[in-house]
């Protein structure tokens, strides 16, 4: 696997043409009063489809109580499950229990279930260590499981098994140290767990960092393959060194026969001198081993609206090319110039689905 190189020629592209922009959000109705929900994502089944369960879809979110300043929630989410059935939320409450995850909070990732529906295998992102005095950013990788029992539309998840590390960062491809100097943008990555199954495979693919780059902004889309009871790195699929620093919650889809490979990045973790918004970006091959295509000859499939070019973020192109996000700084033209502003448009709950149409090399919105 040759990784595709996401350069500044692709970059500057976005530029010449009209750039595609989503609907301005108008309402983001909340679906847990006194909690704000951000990274979410349905249960699939291991193939790839969604997974009807109890009439509904299970959906996990990351969550945390509200508070005055939106941006402390990264540093105590918590993992968080829900039933979807129509437009109809219900909180099933904390994911797992308290005290369960090897870190200090929760951070995203993905889940299926077994071809009977009798047990969900959740794959996330432990942040920082389990009862550490300040909150560091070092981020795993785990995988485990529980018992699904389902009776008419109540869901109950029996005990899970020990988390499982999938792999960890080797320091040569993979970057182990996470800090990035700390401040919001410079983050590094080894974070956001996709499971999906190719060619009899099982394959998890991650936000991640290139090591040694002489670019602070070092931003891949790594992969892991499954080899018996274990794991093995796979090398990236994404290098945006000298590009961009986050490729976050990289995902794929397979559509009329081709493999359709989406992440969320933002505008602010661009390199100096390129300017490109924050959206979904893509790009599209015969299979996971590439070679790659950047979608509409530059990657990006839509962007935010002008007038709010945070409103959304964190999309997830699902099999029926449904696209899930949340509703970020909802109504702000700029990004917000304090702790009360940012409070005041963070709606922190599920975003409008949006619907993509795909055609070959050609991604635009429904």
């Amino acid at each position: 696997m040759t990784p595709f190189r996401w350069t500044p020629e692709h970059v500057a592209a976005i530029g010449r043409a009209p750039v595609p922009s989503a609907p301005l959000i108008t309402a983001a109705p909340r679906v847990i009063e006194g909690v704000d929900l951000w990274d979410h994502w349905p249960v699939l089944e291991e193939k790839g489809d969604l997974a009807e369960i109890a009439g509904g879809l299970l959906v996990v979110a990351l969550s945390a109580p509200v508070l005055p300043d939106p941006d402390a929630r990264h540093a105590m989410a918590r993992l968080r499950l829900l039933h979807r059935r129509g437009e109809t939320w219900r909180d099933l409450g904390p994911l797992l229990p308290d005290g369960f995850s090897p870190g200090s909070r929760e951070w995203a990732g993905s889940a299926v279930v077994d071809r009977e529906r009798r047990r969900l295998t959740l794959y996330f992102t432990a942040a920082g260590a389990r009862g550490e005095a300040a909150v560091t950013f070092d981020q795993r990788l785990f995988e485990t499981s529980a018992a699904l029992d389902v009776a008419g539309d109540a869901v109950r998840l029996g005990d899970w098994t020990r988390p499982a590390e999938i792999v960890r960062p080797d320091g040569v491809t993979y970057e182990t140290d996470m800090a990035g100097g700390g401040a919001v943008g410079t983050i590094k990555a080894f974070r956001d767990p996709y499971h999906l199954r190719q060619n009899g495979n099982d394959v998890v693919l991650f936000a991640a960092s290139r090591a040694g780059a002489a670019s602070a902004f070092n931003g891949l889309v790594g992969a892991a393959v499954r080899c018996g009871q274990g794991w093995s790195l796979l090398p990236p699929l994404v290098d945006a060194t000298g590009v961009n620093n986050e490729l976050e919650r990289p995902h794929g889809v397979r559509h009329a026969g081709l493999t359709y490979l989406f992440w969320s990045t933002q505008a602010k973790v661009f390199a100096p001198g390129l300017d490109a918004p924050t959206g979904l970006y893509g790009l599209v091959a015969e299979g996971l081993d590439g070679p790659w295509r950047p979608l509409n000859g530059h990657g990006l499939v839509f962007a935010n609206p002008a007038a709010a070019p945070a409103q959304a973020y964190s999309w997830q192109v699902l099999p029926d090319l449904s696209v899930w996000g949340f509703a970020d700084m909802v109504g702000l033209a700029h990004p917000p110039r304090n702790s009360a502003e940012a409070r005041a448009h963070f709606a922190g709950t599920p975003a409008p689905v949006l619907r993509l149409r795909l055609d070959g090399d050609r991604a635009v919105l429904a």
